[in-house]
């Protein structure tokens, strides 16, 4: 068992950070509403703290899940930041959805400072941090990665090193890109079917066991088909993802044609009010005529 800090209870940090004190680690939790760490350790019997630092102070791996790269940088360099509270040979695990370019900033202050770091971005929404069955992208060196894919996996039912610091990062952008494209297809194809007056879940009953089948089908066609998108990731979570895929293809002349677009549907949803939405709500912009 491991001494920890998370630092981040949102949506998923918190059944994150859970699911450690379930397994038995000693957890440590530090949130920016104190009251919410303070309901935390109270539920999971283990410690909160006031500054990241304090969180850090001691533990064997510090986690992280905040919101951006700004938030980021703010609980790791900033002026009661974690990164000064670590003692070498520690490792801290970010599994913010942020940039390539942060992780690698943050990487390097780690090394100079003696500790690891590995950017570890999660797939699997809020229902997949509740039930402990997240899929862990990271990034890093090996050696770093072996001892903390233990613990990591007290949250995950997959978890893998996929290259050099910032790996994880730009797999986490491909996930997203993939996601942007099948949503938009599926709600491109429910749309047309309501229209032509099918019956909905007969024919996603059928096509999810072909070629077409995905994920989002099976789990989000439903509650579309209801015009109800109070379920997963908001679109304003999807748009913030979507900019960090669109700069980083920028940087490395990617063309993203489809992705780009459909980020600009993503804001037409913001516009009808459907910022905080599931990002599925893509079926309400083309029925907003309807």
């Amino acid at each position: 068992m491991a001494k920890v800090a998370f630092l981040g209870l949102g949506v998923m940090g918190y059944p994150m950070a859970g699911h450690l004190a379930k397994k038995g680690h000693s957890v440590t939790v530090y949130n920016r509403t104190a009251a919410k760490a303070e309901r935390w350790a109270g539920e999971h019997g283990g410690a909160f703290a006031k500054t990241p630092a304090e969180a850090a102070q001691g533990q064997e791996i510090v986690f992280c899940c905040v919101g951006n790269d700004n938030d980021l940088r703010e609980v790791t360099i900033g002026a009661s930041g974690a990164f000064q509270a670590m003692g070498k040979g520690t490792v801290f695990v970010d599994h913010t959805t942020a940039s390539a370019n942060v992780a690698r900033e943050l990487d390097a202050a780690a090394r100079a400072a003696g500790f690891g770091f590995i950017d570890a971005p999660v797939s699997g929404g809020q229902a997949g941090a509740e039930n402990g069955v997240l899929t862990v992208m990271c990034g890093g060196d090996d050696a770093v990665f072996q001892r903390v894919e233990p613990v990591i996996m007290s949250f995950a039912r997959a978890c893998r090193l996929l290259g050099p610091t910032g790996s994880g990062q730009l797999a986490k952008m491909m996930n997203q890109i993939c996601i942007a494209g099948l949503v938009q297809g599926l709600a491109e194809a429910v749309a047309f079917g309501q229209r032509a007056g099918m019956d909905i879940e007969a024919v996603i009953d059928v096509i999810s066991k072909g070629a077409a089948g995905s994920w989002q089908m099976e789990n989000r066609y439903k509650t579309m088909n209801q015009g109800k998108y109070d379920f997963g990731f908001a679109v304003d979570w999807m748009r913030k993802d979507l900019s960090i895929c669109l700069d980083e293809a920028r940087s490395n002349g990617a063309l993203l044609p489809a992705t780009a677009m459909i980020d600009q549907f993503y804001a037409e949803v913001q516009r009808m009010g459907g910022g905080r939405w599931d990002t599925s709500s893509l079926l309400a912009r083309l029925n907003q005529t309807k």
